[in-house]
């Protein structure tokens, strides 16, 4: 019975996805037809602009040291302490992850100089389903800016917020996301600059 409701649920999501896909292919096609498409509601802006940068009371920019306390004072997470804190030297930055209990299977969160700029939770599908999380994400924040198969995702100037599945929700803060996504990519440049000198000299 559990399997016909899962197969009875897959479906009505993909049906839906597939809607959306579609209302989007005949979006651009109306754009590229010259016809003038419906404005968008005044609302989905207002509600883009207003993202949530705070989950259970810990928020993009938390410090290590608030984060592990709220993380040990909250009974939805089984949090360790330190064991579950991590140093990457390569990139300078902390990851702290922790179990969880009920609606929440497991927690990361990503520092950079000590301060949160990503939290990434992977919800329990046996408590909580794609399709309810990322209606009720719709209704508060309005349409993603992107939607595919993989993930959904809304932005304003300071977070990114993604839906992926399985069933996992990330809060990011752009701007601190953004620098050291541009670093990595300028020492590859980098990198591949020094490789094809290295080779020129064969």
């Amino acid at each position: 019975m559990k399997n016909i409701f899962a197969i009875i649920h897959v479906i009505r999501v993909w049906f839906f996805l597939a809607f959306v896909l579609c209302a989007q292919v005949l979006f651009a096609q109306d754009t590229q037809a010259g016809n003038s498409p419906t404005p968008p509601s005044s609302a989905a802006p207002t509600a883009q602009a207003q993202l949530p940068r705070t989950f259970r009371g810990i928020s993009l920019g938390t410090g290590l040291d608030e984060l592990k306390s709220k993380l040990a004072s909250d009974n939805e997470f089984v949090f360790r302490g330190d064991p579950d804190v991590s140093f990457l030297p390569i990139s300078e930055q902390n990851l702290v992850e922790s179990a969880g209990l009920g609606f929440i299977k497991r927690a990361f969160f990503q520092l950079k100089d000590k301060a949160v700029f990503i939290m990434s939770f992977t919800l329990n599908t046996e408590k909580v389903d794609h399709y309810s999380v990322f209606t009720s994400l719709v209704e508060k924040y309005g349409e993603p800016l992107e939607l595919n198969p993989k993930q959904a995702m809304w932005e304003n100037e300071q977070t990114r917020i993604f839906l992926e599945r399985p069933l996992t929700i990330k809060y990011i803060d752009k701007n601190i996301y953004d620098t050291i996504l541009g670093e990595s990519e300028a020492s590859q440049s980098k990198m591949t600059q020094m490789r094809q000198e290295f080779l020129n000299d064969f």
